[in-house]
């Protein structure tokens, strides 16, 4: 760390811009080869079978796209636009999230408080680099096939528990209400611990979190058509099928390992695990209700999973709390890209995943102007689940009037 600190802040950025435009290429790079349908473009894909051979310039961050615009009949007039620029955002971005987050400490509370060291800034910085790196991929994944793969949002999730665990210092700062320092997000911040919540008793409830979670990724099928017995007996068939649950057993198995054993080891590190456990659940759970919901009052599906899997990633990166606020933030700007779309071309479907990432990127950078004004409603604890089961029933009730309005207006005929 002291190499580090020990090199000029502007040439840090220099470097940091420098290092960005390389993950850039990696995002990129993500984009095209992590999708439903991979795509052979970029230098770090296999070429296309009509495309000239690769040369070492085409590996250059930015230039080597002006150099793979020989391919554009391959793959479209203007397809190396985006990537270029994405590139370059990557650079800007690197760089000014370091000097945010960490020359100039903007995520700390607003007022006096007492700083943090500068090895608990990089921690956080490190984290909050790499989930929208993360972000970045799924976003546009979902912007061209309108889909989020696990390959992106499960080894994502696993990385924020990881850095939950490793780096204490990592979640969102907020202040602390009695000695004027600044400590970090948790489970039942702005209040204090629960006496009922023991160490045994969070360990058990962040094992069954997992247990749910791995439970969750497995594909499967069901339904209550045939009854019950059938539905349970069609769900195992299912999961068992081809193997396809291989991957969340081990999951499943891994965890079950190493959460006890950080319980037992991480002293400072298990409770920033645990809320990054309750973000994980809250996250996904609450979009996996609407998802529900929205589902059987619209009669067609109005959130992929993959949306769900995007919140746990968010939750377990930055808790439950930026988790709900990042859900009713979302749906604003989706609404308003929806209404000039539908006026524009008529097309009614949108990528719900970008809004998702969208809004958690503004909390983040935005987070002590954000916690300063929305801090205080957290104090409502238990009351806060209500609320949002009552919002839930408010929606459903809302959803049910829109399909009406909405058989009126685009499909007349039918509601006749």
């Amino acid at each position: 760390m002291d190499l580090i600190l020990d090199i000029n802040p502007t040439w840090r950025l220099v470097c940091l811009f420098v290092l960005g435009t390389v993950l850039g290429g990696q995002i990129n790079r993500g984009i095209y080869r992590l999708a439903w349908f991979p795509r052979a473009i970029g230098p770090w894909s296999k070429p296309h079978a009509d495309a000239t051979q690769r040369r070492w310039f085409d590996y250059l961050p930015v230039a080597g796209w002006l150099t793979l615009r020989r391919e554009c009949h391959l793959h479209g007039a203007a397809y190396w636009l985006r990537p270029l620029a994405l590139e370059i955002l990557a650079g800007l971005g690197l760089a000014g999230l370091y000097w945010w987050e960490v020359l100039s400490d903007g995520l700390a509370p607003v007022g006096p408080w007492q700083s943090r060291s500068i090895l608990q800034l990089h921690g956080q910085f490190l984290s909050h680099a790499l989930l929208l790196c993360l972000m970045t991929v799924a976003t546009f994944i979902d912007f061209d096939e309108k889909t989020i793969p696990d390959t992106i949002t499960v080894p994502g999730t696993l990385c924020g528990l990881f850095l939950a665990a490793l780096l204490p210092a990592s979640p969102l700062p907020v202040p602390h209400p009695d000695n004027g320092q600044v400590v970090t997000l948790l489970t039942t911040t702005p209040n204090i611990w629960p006496d009922w919540l023991t160490p045994s008793r969070g360990l058990l409830l962040g094992l069954g979190i997992y247990a749910c979670w791995c439970f969750a990724l497995a594909p499967k099928t069901w339904t209550l058509r045939y009854g019950w017995r059938r539905a349970c007996s069609l769900l195992v068939a299912s999961m068992i099928k081809n193997g396809r649950y291989r991957i969340p057993l081990g999951l499943l198995f891994g965890g079950l390992a190493s959460i006890p054993l950080a319980w037992l080891v991480l002293e400072q590190g298990w409770p920033t695990l645990f809320s990054a456990l309750v973000g994980l659940a809250f996250g996904g759970g609450l979009v996996w209700s609407v998802r529900i919901i929205a589902g059987v009052v619209l009669g067609k599906e109005a959130m992929g999973f993959g949306d769900v899997t995007l919140m746990s990633m968010i939750g377990a990166f930055l808790g439950w709390q930026t988790g709900l606020l990042t859900f009713f933030l979302a749906p604003g700007a989706a609404a308003l890209i929806s209404i000039g779309q539908w006026f524009l071309t008529r097309n009614r479907e949108i990528a719900f995943g970008p809004y998702l990432c969208l809004s958690a990127s503004i909390l983040l950078v935005s987070w002590r102007w954000v916690w300063a004004a929305t801090g205080m409603y957290f104090e409502l604890g238990w009351y806060i689940p209500l609320l949002i089961l009552l919002s839930l029933v408010l929606m459903s009730l809302f959803l049910g009037g829109w399909r009406l309005i909405e058989s009126f207006l685009f499909y007349p005929r039918d509601s006749r």
